[in-house]
């Protein structure tokens, strides 16, 4: 196959990305332990490198190699993101990694390579470059929990996430087995144009395989069984990772997979994400309830909030897509807060991952407790906070669809939800501080950065017009 080399001045920042990750990849084997900062300061500078070349890109919609990969505007704005919110989880990591021993390149350099995955597969025109993007991001997943080799759980974890994920992944490829058996095309606009013809049960039973790959990837209800586990068993740095930053991929590939692809069949695959959004909702919320590892808690807050985020992919519109866009932002940004004040007042020989942990945290340090505040209403959706925002688009998107049965079973869940959100609060304003958790740290990278994310809950929750125009531009809307 030829190209040009437009086609690769398209994909310059994931070229640049990749031979940085090798340049650091290369330059760490050189590095003592206690040279490790080198790394970290790298790994934010190619985070910034590849966030400038796509700001700086302004060339229109176009694709590179031969429709393989697309260079559009829901690229662009996702892949902002994802650099974004990687280099968040960099500065939050770096003082835990340090403090337990695990303060090596590997995390940044499969961090990186989980990066470079995601940024190819939210930009995928072909199915093959879906599976590659896929298989990038997640096997440098299974190696970032399992990071911890001296932890039995972390091992544990990362082979249930590994069985499952590979399990998902099989399913995700015969679903593009059949798809191409039954269209003779792997490239997703012409599956689109593709009429069902003579194989119109293949089609529609691939589409059930890539909606069951897409549900595992998402972490929706009933195949969220790896999740749980997974944030529970791995170190809170790679968990603040697992849980912000591929939520905002998996967004990218269902829109590719299912309006890209098959967008003539969003009246059957409309209704499967209806039903796994239902589901989701009600095994989230539910079920977090009874929890009181604050990890496990937000583990099964994930799936809820997976649930609301179906909610605006099952309207199959422009504006549901944008809506839905603006939720995985939105989530990522708070889940970062989330994980980031677990990342705070842990140390070493304490993880403070029990919600006991954060008892009396407000006569420890009322800035902190407020910061956390701010991150637990904001997930519970409470206005003016920038998850009630999040909430109320998705919900418009469902009653746009003509959905009320699923935007009455989001608002009643939603308040459920509040509940273990609300207990989370009231531990750390009115319960007498926990002994355990008595000292707190003093890393000021990371205070000013779990500041900044705080309260940009609020700012963003007052103004957030200036991001949903943004997202309503990428799909072609008038803000």
């Amino acid at each position: 196959m030829n190209f040009q080399i437009h086609d690769l001045l398209l994909l310059l920042p994931e070229d640049f990305l990749l031979f940085a990750a090798c340049a650091i990849l290369f330059l760490d084997l050189f590095l003592k332990p206690a040279q490790r900062g080198i790394t970290h300061g790298l790994s934010l500078a190619a985070l910034a490198g590849t966030a400038a070349l796509i700001l700086g890109d302004h060339d229109p919609a176009t694709v590179a190699f031969h429709g393989a990969y697309l260079h559009d505007g829901v690229a662009a704005l996702l892949k902002l993101f994802l650099l974004g919110v990687t280099a968040a989880v960099f500065v939050y990591a770096r003082s835990y990694l340090r403090d337990r021993r695990l303060y090596l390149g590997e995390f940044y350099l499969l961090t990186l390579f989980a990066v470079l995955g995601m940024m190819l597969l939210v930009s995928a025109g072909n199915l093959v470059m879906v599976y590659l993007g896929l298989e990038l991001f997640a096997l440098s997943s299974y190696g970032l929990v399992a990071i911890n080799r001296d932890s039995g759980v972390a091992s544990e974890a990362a082979m249930k996430y590994f069985v499952l994920g590979a399990l998902a992944s099989g399913l995700l490829l015969y679903g593009m087995s059949m798809i191409y058996g039954a269209t003779g095309t792997l490239d997703l606009a012409a599956i689109h144009h593709v009429p069902a013809g003579p194989h119109p049960n293949l089609l529609a039973f691939g589409l059930v395989f890539l909606v069951v790959g897409i549900a595992f990837k998402f972490g929706a209800a009933p195949f969220h069984m790896w999740l749980p586990d997974v944030y529970e068993g791995s170190p809170t740095a790679v968990t603040v990772f697992i849980g912000s930053a591929p939520k905002i991929a998996a967004f990218g590939m269902a829109y590719r997979l299912l309006e890209g692809g098959l967008g003539t069949l969003a009246p059957h695959w409309s209704l499967m994400l209806a039903l796994l959004a239902a589901a989701s909702l009600v095994i989230g919320n539910v079920v977090a309830i009874a929890q009181t590892n604050l990890k496990r808690m937000l583990a099964y807050s994930t799936i809820s909030h997976v649930g609301f985020l179906l909610l605006g992919l099952a309207n199959g519109t422009p504006a549901g897509y944008a809506a839905a866009m603006f939720y995985a932002i939105a989530y990522a940004i708070m889940t970062t807060a989330a994980f980031g004040a677990i990342l705070l007042l842990a140390r070493a020989g304490f993880e403070a991952e029990e919600i006991d942990d954060f008892k009396g945290l407000n006569q420890r340090n009322p800035w902190y407790a407020f910061l956390m505040l701010l991150t637990m209403a904001s997930l519970a959706g409470i206005p003016p906070l920038f998850g009630f925002f999040a909430k109320l688009l998705v919900l418009k998107a469902a009653l746009d669809a003509g959905m009320l049965w699923l935007a009455l079973v989001a608002i009643v869940l939603a308040i459920v939800g509040a509940f273990y959100y609300l207990r989370v609060i009231k531990v750390m304003y009115f319960d007498p501080p926990a002994e355990a958790a008595l000292a707190l740290p003093q890393d000021l990278p990371l205070r000013w950065l779990l500041s900044i994310n705080g309260v940009a809950l609020l700012v963003l929750g007052v103004w957030w017009g200036p991001l949903i125009a943004w997202c309503y531009r990428a799909f072609g809307l008038a803000s």
